[in-house]
Order: structure tokens, then C-alpha cells, then sequence
């Protein structure tokens, strides 16, 4: 199914864009969620018509993105989590994790564009990076520290 995207999608593209889409996909979300509408002759030439005021927004976006890019950049989450003796962690530290970390560091994110290839299982320091717009991936450092056991 063919579509012309309404608002920038992640997996799809940006807005004003055309591209395939499953059956499904296509006519259970995009179209009802008004994300998307059908690539028509005639909504090619309305998307054109609007082209001008998307180009804008795209601007508008990519900057607010760069712009977040350059205060979360030097961001450092530490995360404390509890360890065996060999500085393994019990579990793991994932993406919800860093989140909240970030989180009460008053940095709102979607869970989603942060980029951890697979759970953290180990103490030490690593770089996460951020997906904030298309070209737009910041890393921010993460620290994981043993938790310190309560003496009895």
C-alpha cells in the first residue's frame, strides 16, 4: 500500500514523504491515527502545495533535536545496581533504567530512542548512544556502581 506520511515516523520516514506499507499497518493505523494518508494523484498535489510549511517543521524539529543533542551530551546516569563478588550484576541494567535515571535528572526521553544494543551486566562506564531525530544520536555516559551492602 502506498502512503504519503502526514508527520515524521521513526521506521517510515519524514513527513511529506511516500513510501510502501503493509496492508495491515497501513489501513489499522496510519490512516485511522491520521499519521499517514493514501498516495492519490490528488494528495500528491495537496502534499505539494504543503511541502513549504513541512520543510518548515522539519527545520523546526532537526533544531529542537540538536539542540537537546547539546545538553544531553555531556549527561552522565549513574546507575547502582547490586553485584557479586567478581563485579558482575546480579541483573541487568536496561533501557527503563537509564530512563529513570535521566528521568530525575529532568531529561524527558522516550524509552525506544535510547540505543542499548543489549543490557548492561557489568560494573564500569559505558557509552549509550540517544536517538533524537534521523541524523541525530548523541551518546550519554552511564555509570554503573556496586550498590553498598547495609551493615548489620
Amino acid at each position: 500500500m502506498k502512503i504519503i506520511l502526514k508527520e515524521t515516523i521513526d521506521t517510515l520516514g519524514i513527513a511529506g514523504a511516500e513510501c510502501n506499507v503493509a496492508e495491515g499497518y497501513g489501513r489499522n493505523y496510519l490512516l485511522p491515527q491520521g499519521k499517514a494518508i493514501l498516495a492519490t494523484p490528488q494528495n500528491r498535489r495537496v502534499m505539494e502545495q504543503t511541502k513549504a510549511k513541512l520543510e518548515l517543521q522539519i527545520a523546526k524539529e532537526r533544531k529542537l533535536a540538536e539542540e537537546m543533542a547539546d545538553k544531553i551530551k555531556e549527561v552522565v546516569c549513574t546507575i547502582k545496581a547490586k553485584v557479586h563478588e567478581e563485579e558482575r550484576l546480579y541483573g541487568s541494567v536496561t533501557t527503563h533504567d537509564i530512563k529513570a535515571s535521566l528521568n530525575d535528572q529532568d531529561i524527558e526521553l522516550e524509552r525506544r530512542s535510547i540505543l542499548l544494543a543489549e543490557p548492561i551486566k557489568e560494573v564500569g562506564e559505558y557509552k549509550v548512544p540517544i536517538r533524537l531525530y534521523k541524523d541525530v544520536e548523541p551518546e550519554i555516559t552511564v555509570k554503573v556502581i556496586p550498590e553498598e551492602k547495609e551493615k548489620k
